[in-house]
């Protein structure tokens, strides 16, 4: 009889564990602008850092990658070396592969895609266009996915708002967050990019300002665990420590909760990974 009991004690937990995990998993997301190829950006060239990314990303075992500033080849790096990922993205300047990608990699093996899509951030985002007073085209990428653990589904979406122009920044905001309540269908939201803007600006004030369809939140503010400095940009260290900006992040909405968020200020082999640090949280939804 003891024995009976006891293996039924076993089942019980293993099913109780097993129940758990399906409902509840970790995942891990990261933003990083990988800074375009660019020839006169000796020692840091692309070719000289991309195995480093490339270790990087699969030591840290990213499940969803929001990258900027990506070159058709440079994506083409990524993807031929990292197989178990899938990519949506297209070129800025003309909705296919000319100018730099924004684009979101998953991990097939843990994710199916639902819908994904991309706009431009401008007066006419269904074309290629620049928008309002910015410097070039700016663009967002989206994916809705579906954790084949847990059955449970989530919008990503992922940008890069104009360096130079003020308005487009503003405007970029009102934009993303019209369409993250439009393309989200109801599902946990997540927005990363590299924003240009730093915590205490209008433009990240009002991302995190909550209106009746979208209240975005500071992944960084509800982590468990922080790790990293309080900066994201370097420009390949040329910028002195006390004046480096955070102008990357990753929001998110209520519903995910954050158990660690971490800027990785690495150099190996005396070479930094990128002009930026790339944002990683890791996070249940």
């Amino acid at each position: 009889m003891k024995k009976i009991i006891l293996t039924l004690g076993m089942f019980f937990a293993i099913a109780s564990i097993n129940a758990q995990t399906k409902t509840q998993s970790n995942v891990n997301i990261m933003t990083f602008n990988i800074r375009y190829d660019n020839p006169e950006d000796v020692p840091n060239n692309w070719e000289q850092r991309k195995e480093n990314v490339l270790k990087m990303i699969r030591f840290n075992e990213v499940d969803i990658l929001g990258t900027q500033e990506v070159l058709a080849h440079q994506l083409k790096d990524l993807t031929v070396n990292l197989t178990e990922y899938g990519a949506i993205g297209v070129g800025r300047e003309d909705g296919k592969e000319k100018g730099e990608y924004s684009p979101i990699l998953y991990n097939k093996n843990k994710f199916t895609l639902i819908k994904s899509g991309y706009f431009w951030l401008s007066e006419t985002p269904e074309k290629p266009s620049k928008g309002w007073d910015a410097a070039c085209e700016r663009i967002a990428t989206w994916v809705q996915l579906k954790d084949k653990t847990t059955g449970k589904k989530i919008f990503v979406i992922n940008t890069h708002f104009d360096h130079r122009g003020e308005v487009a920044r503003r405007e970029s905001v009102t934009l993303i967050k019209t369409k993250i309540a439009q393309l989200s269908e109801g599902m946990p939201q997540i927005m990363m990019g590299d924003l240009n803007a730093t915590p205490d600006s209008s433009v990240i004030q009002s991302l995190l300002t909550a209106d009746k369809s979208l209240s975005l939140l500071d992944s960084k503010k509800l982590a468990s665990i922080v790790y990293g400095p309080n900066w994201s940009f370097h420009d390949f260290g040329k910028i002195p420590f006390n004046d480096r900006p955070l102008i990357d992040y990753i929001l998110v909405t209520k519903g995910i909760t954050v158990h660690k968020y971490a800027v990785f200020a690495e150099t190996l082999n005396n070479l930094v990974l990128s002009d930026h640090a790339p944002v990683f949280i890791n996070v249940a939804f």
